[in-house]
């Protein structure tokens, strides 16, 4: 008998989390085949976590919050979505995390490919 396989470090994981809401295992398992496209875009993603909020003191059309975060080398991503159905919010989550990612990737392949100089304002001494 084999003991369950441990996740590495460099190996990304989804995880999902329930705020004031029972988190049923559909509802888990269709966040976390939603997720797995983020996941797509880059290897260097460490983490990503999904918090599926029911708020009662909201209004009843910002009553269900979908908050994200990608744990990413460079600065971490974070984004939040409110409607009125919790499966809405989660597509409107994820689309939004995934035009993070795409605006994160393209800026980089910009700056990759487009190198710019560096303007030093002061006299440099010349060396003999």
């Amino acid at each position: 008998m084999s003991s369950p396989k441990a996740p590495t470090p460099t190996e990304p994981r989804i995880i999902v989390r329930g705020v004031h809401l029972d988190l049923t295992g559909a509802l888990k398992s269709i966040a976390e085949e939603k997720a797995v496209r983020l996941l797509r875009h880059q290897e260097h993603i460490i983490r990503v976590r999904l918090d599926l909020e029911h708020d009662k003191k909201r209004a009843l059309h910002q009553a269900f919050v979908a908050k994200g975060h990608i744990e990413i080398r460079g600065p971490d991503l974070l984004a939040s979505v409110a409607s009125d159905d919790l499966y809405k919010s989660l597509d409107q989550l994820i689309d939004k995390l995934d035009r993070m990612l795409r605006k994160r990737a393209c800026a980089a392949k910009t700056k990759r490919h487009h190198p710019h100089g560096v303007d030093i304002p002061a006299e440099l001494p010349k060396v003999d």
